[in-house]
């Protein structure tokens, strides 16, 4: 595996995604199709006619440090912590600790991650990466992206229906271009664990077509070492990529997680039928 250099760091802003595998559910079913939907925002940054910026792209597990310490950004979509069967793109499944805390050489690596989030690397979290059971994990997820799923309180919640998505406010980078639109059908987490945190900003509400409350599914967090960070729980459908408005938010976000301007109108691009499927 090809490792970049010094050099190469300083001359371009690397953008790392990673996709998990597709550890649950039927197969087929267009759901979890977590490395699809990242080779399609890798898709949109690669065409979007930037200079400087590189991208990379992981199955499984995040790479190692030497790969990590040259990102601008690092984007993961993958399953949570919840049962051995599954995997999350950085943490060990929590069925397999104390639920507390981990082993040595896993605290080392984590602690060498959150160097990296305290020197500016940006992080993007997308659908169930958001599902961090262990108790030292939510504390480092909680820092770096201000929010977390809470399942183990029951206080969570996670809902497959139609949705209609609103932007909270015009003036943040990653809604340039974004309008309201609506999905005939996405798996949403909601109720995250958001304890009060001036870092964060909201970004993206949905309601249900038979009424209720707007739920809050996107924000984002600027850290005091200048990183930042984004959350959205959606996109458990690979089906919803081909919406204009959800792709090119969720485009938009890894360009401004790695520090790079975002075009006026957001990221417009059109992928391939082939990653679309």
């Amino acid at each position: 595996m090809m490792v970049l250099s010094p050099a190469f760091a300083q001359d371009a802003r690397t953008i790392v995604f990673v996709g998990g595998p597709k550890d649950h559910g039927p197969m087929g079913n267009n759901r979890h199709e977590y490395l699809k939907d990242m080779a399609v925002l890798k898709y949109c940054i690669d065409n979007a006619n930037l200079s400087g910026v590189r991208t990379r792209l992981f199955n499984g597990k995040a790479p190692g440090m030497r790969i990590l310490s040259t990102a601008s950004a690092i984007v993961m979509e993958s399953s949570g912590d919840r049962t051995p069967e599954e995997t999350h793109a950085l943490f060990p499944q929590d069925a397999l600790t104390d639920h507390k805390t981990y082993d040595a050489y896993t605290l080392e690596r984590l602690n060498q991650f959150d160097e990296l989030m305290k020197k500016g690397a940006g992080l993007v979290a997308i659908h169930y990466t958001t599902w961090v059971n262990n108790e030292t994990g939510r504390k480092y997820w909680l820092d770096w992206l201000g929010g977390v799923a809470d399942y183990a309180q029951d206080d969570s919640k996670v809902l497959v229906t139609k949705w209609s998505a609103k932007p909270v406010t015009a003036a943040h980078p990653i809604l340039r271009g974004i309008k309201p639109w609506t999905y005939d059908q996405e798996e949403f987490f909601f109720r995250e664990k958001l304890p009060e945190d001036p870092r964060r900003t909201p970004l993206l509400t949905v309601t249900r077509p038979e009424g209720g409350d707007a739920e809050l599914v996107s924000w984002a967090v600027e850290r005091s070492g200048g990183g930042r960070g984004f959350v959205f729980t959606g996109s458990d459908f690979h089906a919803n990529m081909s919406l204009d408005p959800h792709r090119r938010m969720l485009a938009n976000a890894v360009l401004w997680a790695a520090k790079v301007e975002v075009p006026a109108g957001g990221v417009s691009c059109q992928p391939p039928d082939d990653l679309l499927k």
